[in-house]
């Protein structure tokens, strides 16, 4: 099977791709704990350029290279100015000049894009307005350890139709699982995507509801992220109104199967999104969730840059 360049959007990936590299992802998490991963990408520099903060992609990224035996440099948009400073295309240029890959946290999805077309090295989406398919790779290797599987799963996003919701729908649809979100209408994921996602899987279980009760029923996995997405804060007081009766709390995880389990990608807003007490609760798996962004991503870099 060949390995795609860049890792952009989980749109763009096979069912087979995306369940080989979960489990390579969780092998190689094996081996790792074992002692024996291989130093695969000594002498190998990672560039990692993030104009949004950031803890669990940054921590992850930079210990996967460490633990590959290569290195890292983080760089701000304060210091690249990508595309104000320095066109796009200049920049990827030169990082591929000099590293074996790039890593972008960006609020555009259309820069990462066009730092794939001029790159000469492979691109890793970290994290754009539009998707998340580092995050939810973690994920759903969560899922697979935890649950022994993902297709014929139902996973039900209570919150914001955001990058993260639209990544887990393709990757659900694409994997076999159900996926349902609830959330207030106007927060839905678009019509456009929702129309391209059922081309791309005519079998998609996808729905979309305004009822989280409903949605959580039967569920295997419950998740959630904030209401309140980065770059959003000024609309954060209007956001927190819309989504009361959207929180995820003990009562509607009852709704969900006994066996389900609950994820958050990080931060938190215990309170909001979620309580303290589902975030402590057993059925939580929130961070083995945040570890597996190492595993995954490690992985990852290992077969795109070796």
């Amino acid at each position: 099977m060949s390995t795609p360049t860049h890792f952009i959007n989980i749109m763009d990936f096979s069912a087979e791709y995306l369940a080989e590299r979960i489990e390579a992802a969780i092998r190689e998490k094996d081996e790792f704990r074992r002692g024996r991963l291989e130093p695969v990408l000594a002498g190998k520099t990672l560039a990692m350029y993030f104009e949004k903060p950031s803890l669990r992609t940054r921590m992850s990224f930079e210990v996967a290279m460490t633990q590959l035996g290569g290195h890292a440099i983080y760089l701000t948009e304060g210091e690249v100015g990508l595309g104000k400073r320095e066109p796009v295309k200049d920049v990827a240029r030169v990082i591929s000049g000099m590293c074996a890959g790039i890593v972008a946290r960006t609020f555009s999805h259309e820069a990462v894009l066009e730092l794939a077309r001029h790159a000469s090295v492979p691109v890793i989406n970290a994290l754009t307005d539009y998707s998340h398919p580092c995050q939810v790779m973690g994920d759903l290797m969560t899922v697979r350890e935890k649950l022994g599987r993902i297709a014929g799963l139902k996973l039900a996003y209570v919150g914001d139709g955001n990058n993260v919701a639209r990544s887990l729908a393709c990757a659900c649809a694409k994997l076999g699982a159900e996926f349902v979100l609830a959330s207030p209408p106007r927060y839905r994921l678009e019509d456009e995507f929702v129309a391209a996602l059922r081309r791309a899987v005519p079998s998609a279980r996808f729905s979309q509801t305004a009822d989280p009760a409903s949605a959580v029923a039967a569920a295997d996995v419950v998740y959630t992220d904030t209401w309140v997405s980065m770059g959003q804060e000024k609309d954060k007081h209007q956001k927190v109104r819309d989504f009361q009766g959207y929180q995820v709390d003990m009562a509607l995880v009852r709704r969900a199967k006994p066996t389900a389990v609950v994820m958050h990608c990080l931060p938190a807003y215990r309170g909001n999104e979620i309580t303290d007490e589902v975030m402590e609760c057993p059925q939580s798996v929130v961070f083995e969730e945040a570890e597996n962004r190492l595993h995954f991503q490690r992985s990852l870099l290992a077969c795109l840059l070796r």
